[in-house]
């Protein structure tokens, strides 16, 4: 059972069992040494998901070989265990998979969200249990803290590299196990711990890209994947063709450039229709919309409610949230925000936080309802004044 700590978040009682998941960046190798200090009964475990190349390539995944011997260092330096445990299968199956399949339904998945709650929260816990460890440390940037009778992700104390939108629909029974040390810190305090312990990875470069995904370039996984591109109409609100394009899922909801299309202001893409094989697009103040449909809410800090409540709700990674309303529905939710809002994307999460930032519940987006009264009018405002 975890324990508050002094700044009131979860922890494993002294001297647990703790499987610590090796990225082999900084963050966990200063999660590990923070458990170790403490004493901790610690094992570092990396997950090995992709294949290693068949030729040297300068795309080096957070999940790769390089990755697994970084780690394994660290451990060997910190005097505690270390082992690869290999999920290559499983991750082809649930997260490369879907993201390819996400992609030619037309959606825009975030597989980062998928993978935490499925692979390194999922297929990590089988092992940590196979290993007999209860709790299971992480390097990410987040709090774990009581809500009443429930566990709740917090923001991190460091808003600047918070992650918990990306670990939103992680259900209680993984948050009870689960610690994350760094939520107090900031990166630059991370780094100096790192260059304290004289480890090689204190000045390592942050991944920026999906693990499987080289160059940020999702295209060619999905062509590689998925078959050969089907073309298609470019076409505006009012269906009228503008142009043509090359593959549907070679455009997401907001993308500007790359249309081909010559018009009096910047188009956007503000929608992909899969009936008509068709890419829509509008101008600036088509892309706004106030209301939206989510499938089923995954319950955080907030208790199950067939109840409308208030939240602020984040639509992307890296997007301010805004004020709303949500409205539990049988199969799903249906929010309303107080302002329109940019592309709201099908595939992306919805995470809906508390003033204190705490995440009470997530949820895929999965339809924007188009010409809601008064939308427009907002939105054009709205564009003015940004």
């Amino acid at each position: 059972m975890q324990i508050p700590d002094s700044h009131g978040n979860l922890a494993p009682p002294p001297g647990a069992r703790v499987l610590v998941a090796m990225s082999g960046g900084v963050d966990s190798a200063v999660t590990a040494a923070l458990l170790v200090e403490r004493g901790y009964d610690c094992i570092g475990v990396t997950m090995r998901l992709v294949p290693e190349p068949k030729e040297k390539s300068p795309f080096e995944p957070c999940c790769g070989l390089e990755a697994a011997e970084d780690a394994r260092r660290v451990c060997e330096r910190l005097g505690i265990p270390h082992e690869a445990h290999y999920a290559v299968d499983r991750f082809d199956r649930d997260i490369i998979s879907n993201f390819v399949e996400e992609y030619r339904a037309g959606r825009t998945p975030n597989p980062c969200v998928r993978c935490n709650r499925m692979i390194k929260f999922g297929a990590l816990y089988q092992r940590a249990d196979e290993l007999d460890r209860p709790f299971i440390a992480m390097g990410h940037y987040a709090r774990i803290q009581p809500r009443g009778d429930r566990v709740s992700l917090r923001r991190a104390a460091y808003l600047a590299k918070d992650q918990s939108y990306v670990l939103a629909p992680l259900m209680q029974a993984q948050l009870r196990r689960a610690w994350f040390p760094l939520g107090e810190m900031t990166k630059a305090e991370v780094r100096q711990r790192a260059i304290k312990l004289d480890f090689r990875t204190a000045n390592k470069p942050e991944s920026q890209e999906i693990c499987f995904v080289p160059q940020n370039n999702y295209r060619e996984v999905v062509d590689d994947r998925g078959g050969a591109p089907k073309p298609g109409p470019i076409v505006n609100a009012r269906g009228e063709e503008l142009g043509r394009h090359n593959g549907l899922y070679h455009y997401t909801v907001g993308q500007r450039r790359g249309l081909g299309i010559a018009a009096p202001e910047p188009l956007y893409v503000i929608g992909l229709d899969m009936q008509r094989n068709a890419v829509i697009v509008g101008y600036r103040d088509e892309t706004f919309h106030d209301t939206f449909s989510t499938g089923l809410l995954c319950w955080g800090g907030l208790p199950r409610t067939e109840e409308p409540f208030e939240a602020l709700v984040q639509l992307r990674s890296h997007h301010d949230p805004v004020p709303g309303t949500v409205y539990p529905e049988p199969h799903g939710t249906r929010i309303v925000l107080r302002q329109a809002e940019s592309a709201i994307t099908p595939g992306q999460w919805a995470v809906l936080y508390d003033p204190d930032g705490f995440v009470l519940a997530s949820a895929m987006v999965k339809k924007v309802h188009r010409n809601v009264a008064g939308a427009e009018e907002e939105a054009k405002s709205l564009t003015q004044s940004r």
